[in-house]
């Protein structure tokens, strides 16, 4: 069974007079759609997967709308779609976490080296960066966090490479300098 699928925008701006192609499935959704939402509702634990599960076994049964031969056996159809549909959820879940008795080790962080240790630098470092002179500041910026060259730098900024490079040495002595930084040392 193929489906008309809107190509152009010209005709998704024009409003859509065709009919579906089986209108008795149409008729049925919106007569029996209540009902078989209490049965999705009672299948999982939150309205809107409800919905959803409704949604695609509905999708399920339009596709197979031609192979039903007895329409009056639609909502055991429809139902068995619908369970079968969650159960299929169901088996694809992934269990991420479990419960242990000891939490493992972290293999990200190298012995001798605290994290929060690490963080509280980095904050320092840039507290200390934003002490700087706005020149000095998007310079080291560029040099050492963009990772530029002298000659790259130069170019953003639109000064010498010697204007860099004694700019950079005098905020380096600077952050040298910094009493946070010294602690840290």
């Amino acid at each position: 069974m193929t489906t008309l699928v809107c190509t152009s925008a010209s005709k998704a701006a024009t409003p859509a007079t065709q009919t579906l192609p089986y209108p008795s499935f149409s008729s049925y959704v919106k007569a029996r759609q209540p009902v078989l939402l209490r049965t999705a509702r009672s299948l999982t634990a939150n309205p809107s997967d409800a919905e959803d599960l409704l949604q695609t076994a509905l999708t399920k049964t339009y596709v197979a709308w031609e192979r039903i031969e007895d329409h009056r056996a639609l909502d055991g159809y429809v139902r068995r779609a619908l369970l079968n549909t969650r159960t299929s959820q169901w088996r694809k879940r992934k269990v991420d976490e479990f419960a242990c008795d000891e939490l493992p080790e972290s293999e990200s962080v190298p012995t001798g080296e605290d994290p929060a240790e690490q963080q509280a630098l980095h904050d320092a470092m840039w507290r200390a960066i934003m002490k700087l002179p706005a020149r000095q500041r998007a310079m080291v910026v560029l040099r050492y966090y963009e990772d530029l060259s002298e000659v790259q730098t130069a170019e953003v900024l639109g000064v010498s490479v010697g204007t860099v490079k004694s700019a950079v040495s005098r905020a380096l002595g600077k952050l040298r300098e910094d009493p946070e930084l010294v602690l840290s040392r």
